[in-house]
């Protein structure tokens, strides 16, 4: 994840997700890092700017702590919300951290978990159609599906951003560092 001028905690980098033909998706700006090392970036958004492919703009509406590790094929979305914490995992590339942005490719399978535990693998369909229409390798299909199987183990498990213990320690870090700016 590590790049020549990596950001450090508490530098905003904007996150940019792409489909498999390279067409832009989705845009986050600002996002706050509250921590890099050779395999990961942590970070926080909250009323972040999101803007999509359409040129559609929305403002995310909780504080959410984001997970990207450049191996494996996901990303953790943890958003803090008054009825408990829910997840939004996306099954994509590893992140590349750039000079322009934390960069990946989206490849559609999403896993939501709830407050109460509940885990929904959504838009199979989506994926299957994107599959189909950009010719995803057999290599690809493979690596995404061992991903889920790592995923739903992290998530029974209460792995890393699946732990209280994370979403404490780092909304916290989050919140402390705020107060600084």
């Amino acid at each position: 994840m590590r790049q020549s001028k990596e950001p450090r905690e508490g530098d905003f980098v904007t996150i940019k997700s792409y489909k498999h033909d390279g067409s832009l998706h989705r845009t986050w700006r600002d996002t706050m890092v509250l921590k890099t090392s050779e395999n990961s970036l942590i970070g926080c958004n909250d009323h972040t700017l999101v803007t999509e492919s359409d040129g559609r703009r929305w403002v995310t509406r909780e504080p959410a702590l984001i997970y990207f590790h450049k191996h494996y094929w996901f990303n953790i979305v943890t958003m803090i919300r008054d009825n408990g914490i829910s997840y939004y995992c996306n099954l994509a590339s590893p992140a590349i951290l750039d000079k322009e942005a934390l960069k990946y490719i989206d490849y559609d399978l999403d896993v939501k978990v709830f407050p109460n535990g509940e885990k929904r693998l959504l838009d199979v369909d989506e994926y299957e159609e994107h599959a189909a229409k950009w010719n995803y390798s057999k290599e690809t299909d493979k690596i995404l599906k061992h991903n889920v199987l790592i995923l739903v183990d992290w998530i029974e498990n209460k792995k890393g951003p699946f732990s209280k213990e994370y979403v404490e320690i780092w909304y916290n870090r989050y919140l402390e560092l705020s107060r600084r700016l």
